[in-house]
């Protein structure tokens, strides 16, 4: 699937994000836009960190999902919407830091299925840690919108 023409593509994208209730609930912001590519940032507060103080593998999991669908929705018509099908996420570093950057980008793009991977980075003292990798895969359901 090539670049889909599509002049308001971050307006629908960022108005998708909003009706995400779980983004909201763990106060995560999407400020990055473009076509196969979107990063989600988290501030870390008491509400998403585990026992240990650090940023829950589940939620790590969370805007690493959401990056790479929505980087991949930056590539489907606005009559179509995406879903994921299948990730994979490796922690590969504790999620110790004052704020989460998750960036997704489309590896694959395709008219069924498309193929991304984002990177989760803890931020501290301006310094970047790579704490999760992950592969997904989304279907593109093509003729339905969301709610």
């Amino acid at each position: 699937m090539a670049h889909i023409p599509d002049s308001l593509f971050a307006e629908r994208i960022r108005a998708s994000f909003m009706r995400q209730n779980a983004m909201t609930l763990i106060q995560a912001t999407m400020p990055v836009v473009e076509h196969g590519h979107t990063e989600i940032h988290l501030p870390v507060w008491n509400g998403v960190e585990q026992q240990h103080g650090f940023v829950h593998g589940g939620v790590v999991g969370m805007i690493a999902d959401s990056a790479g669908g929505y980087a991949a929705m930056t590539l489907v018509p606005a009559s179509a919407s995406v879903l994921t099908v299948e990730y994979k996420l490796n922690l590969v570093a504790a999620a110790d830091g004052n704020s989460l950057i998750a960036r997704g980008r489309v590896v694959r793009p395709g008219r069924t299925l498309i193929v991304t991977q984002a990177e989760v980075f803890a931020v501290k003292g301006g310094d970047e840690t790579l704490c999760a990798l992950m592969q997904q895969t989304i279907m593109v359901m093509h003729g339905k919108v969301e709610k």
